[in-house]
């Protein structure tokens, strides 16, 4: 293959209910050999950019940047707080998001060993309709007992998919290509995961024999 040229590379979407333990899962699968992203990491760095900063002051005051850098939980407050404010934000966020991403894939996709798959965390993803942007998605979940202890953990009051925003887990799976349980060890989550990449490999490797 000539250097710096693309090859086909799975793009996935990783998802999952509050306290499932989608980032767990990110890291499993960069240890397995996949390319993996957050897109949490990528709007905290947004944030911290002047474009966002300087918009979200402009739409709510400068109360929501105090010193110069975003407050994100002032910005949650006035984002829902009513819907037209949320639509705004995520009119100004997600096309960034989206930006970001694109440019990921590109360099996933040339990089040479090429990883196992491209994969990215996305909390909202059915939510926010972007499973038809990845070729399969994956949903991670657990036991709701478990889910609530990690959730509890990391100072959320239980599982409540976060007011009703998130899709309940179960509608995350019926919608995922594949389900992964995550309800015991990192060991064994990882061994699932990578039972998801074999197919992913084979799937990939037989559409190229195909063309």
């Amino acid at each position: 293959m000539p250097a710096g040229a693309a090859v086909r590379v799975p793009f996935v979407g990783l998802t999952g209910g509050l306290g499932a333990g989608k980032s767990t899962a990110l890291a499993a699968l960069g240890r397995l050999g996949a390319a993996t992203l957050s897109t949490d990491a990528v709007v905290h760095d947004l944030y911290a950019s002047d474009e966002v900063r300087d918009a979200v002051v402009a739409r709510w005051g400068p109360e929501v940047a105090p010193g110069g850098e975003v407050d994100r939980a002032a910005v949650a407050r006035r984002a829902f707080a009513a819907p037209d404010e949320r639509a705004w934000l995520e009119g100004l966020i997600w096309p960034l998001v989206a930006a970001r991403v694109a440019a990921w894939r590109e360099d996933a996709s040339r990089r040479d060993p090429a990883p196992a798959a491209a994969i990215v965390e996305t909390p909202l993803l059915f939510e926010a309709g972007m499973e038809a942007v990845y070729d399969v998605t994956i949903a991670v979940v657990a036991d709701e007992g478990v889910r609530d202890e990690r959730a509890r953990a990391r100072g959320h009051h239980g599982v409540d998919e976060r007011s009703a925003r998130q899709l309940s887990q179960e509608e995350k799976a019926l919608r995922a290509t594949y389900v992964v349980a995550n309800s015991g060890s990192v060991e064994e989550l990882e061994l699932a995961l990578a039972g998801v990449l074999e197919k992913l490999r084979d799937q990939t490797g037989n559409q190229d024999r195909d063309r």
